[in-house]
């Protein structure tokens, strides 16, 4: 059975704090191991953090939305923003010698890196992580 949940907060920093209390809710819910949920975490904080700061330049008056969709042992998150979009067919590798000192450049790699999948849509404005075994099969089975 499927289920969705969605969350919508302004542009500012302090909205990170509203996206993770959803995911934890939903990882406490569906018992969604340690390891998995440390994945989803840093992913959607870094997914978020990108949409407020890169997307919408921090304009608290455009908003991010925020949705979790559980089918199975797979749980897939949306983000949003209201922003131009980016070209994320692009994106300067961080681990590169000439990248390894900068501050920043490591959202969309650490995204990649941490969801079994991450795909863009919408010139960049939407981003889909999906985690395909974070909730365990005797969630799944209830």
């Amino acid at each position: 059975m499927s289920e969705v949940r969605e969350l919508q907060i302004a542009s500012r920093m302090e909205g990170i704090t509203e996206v993770e209390t959803l995911i934890n809710q939903i990882c406490e819910e569906f018992g969604v191991e340690e390891m998995h949920y440390g994945e989803i975490l840093i992913a959607m904080t870094e997914a978020v953090n990108n949409a407020i700061v890169h997307g919408n330049k921090l304009d608290i008056n455009k908003m991010v939305d925020v949705s979790v969709q559980t089918e199975g042992p797979k749980l897939q998150f949306r983000v949003t923003d209201q922003g131009p979009g980016f070209d994320f067919e692009n994106i300067p590798d961080p681990t590169a010698p000439e990248n390894l000192e900068k501050p920043n450049g490591r959202g969309v790699f650490l995204m990649r890196q941490l969801a079994d999948t991450c795909e863009f849509e919408e010139l960049g404005r939407v981003a889909i992580l999906t985690f395909e075994d974070a909730i365990p099969q005797q969630t799944v089975a209830k």
